[in-house]
């Protein structure tokens, strides 16, 4: 079970084509802070239907999209 588990739930949940969280949320979700070792954790969430999409450090937040 990968430490990012319960985000990857999340988004799957959702079922919108695409959206974004802040870095507030995911830490809310997940129980830690994002950190450096989320770029390669993301390749997991491919297993869940999405992608990241774009990771804003300017304005703290991930973009989700669906995988058509």
């Amino acid at each position: 079970m990968s430490k990012y588990t319960a985000l990857w739930e999340y988004v799957e949940k959702n079922e919108s084509p695409s959206f974004i969280l802040t870095f507030e949320e995911i830490k809310n979700i997940t129980g830690i802070p994002i950190d450096h070792s989320f770029l390669q954790y993301k390749k997991e969430l491919t297993e869940y239907g999405y992608q990241v999409a774009k990771i804003s450090m300017k304005t703290q937040t991930v973009s989700f999209q669906k995988i058509d």
